[in-house]
């Protein structure tokens, strides 16, 4: 007891998570969309799933959501597409720098994410640590036989990704 006078407690950060489904690529666009309509900058939205999940579908949407005017496109080959909207919105694919930390710096990850941008991850693995304040989002497929349905679980940690959180389900569950 004594020894534990001295230690401060470990503040944990506010967690929230949620579920969605969609049954087409246009539901999942449009659940991305009402997301986008919520995004201010620095929030960060990370992406995983397989191939073909529906990454970019959904980031499409957001794009919407953020009033963006030209048409999402996957960053693959470029890494990073940057987007003019109501927000700046940046659009990443980090899966050619995986597992390579150090190529963060060279793409200018901290300007992104400490600017002015809205920054969505696809491929986030190399990005992972050092976030406080993020938001996750896990695509899949639940099964063959329904294979234009997605399964979304997003996760949310610190306060502002919570509130993100928030305001996308009672977006989502009015429309």
């Amino acid at each position: 007891m004594e020894a534990d006078k001295g230690r401060a407690k470990k503040h944990k950060p506010p967690r929230e998570e949620a579920y969605f489904e969609t049954s087409s690529p246009d539901e999942t666009r449009r659940l991305g969309q009402s997301l986008g309509q919520h995004l201010r900058a620095r929030d960060v939205v990370l992406l995983t799933g397989d191939l073909g999940s529906g990454k970019t579908t959904f980031c499409k949407g957001v794009g919407l959501g953020a009033d963006v005017e030209d048409e999402i496109t996957s960053p693959t080959f470029t890494l990073i597409a940057e987007y003019e909207g109501r927000i700046p919105l940046a659009h990443m694919d980090l899966y050619r720098i995986a597992g390579d930390p150090r190529k963060l710096d060279e793409i200018g990850w901290d300007d992104y994410v400490e600017g002015e941008f809205a920054v969505l991850v696809e491929w986030p693995l190399t990005a992972l640590g050092g976030l406080d304040d993020v938001m996750h989002v896990q695509i899949e497929r639940p099964s063959l036989m329904r294979f234009q349905s997605r399964r979304l679980h997003a996760i949310a940690v610190g306060t502002r990704s919570t509130e993100l959180l928030k305001e996308w389900v009672t977006t989502w569950e009015s429309s």
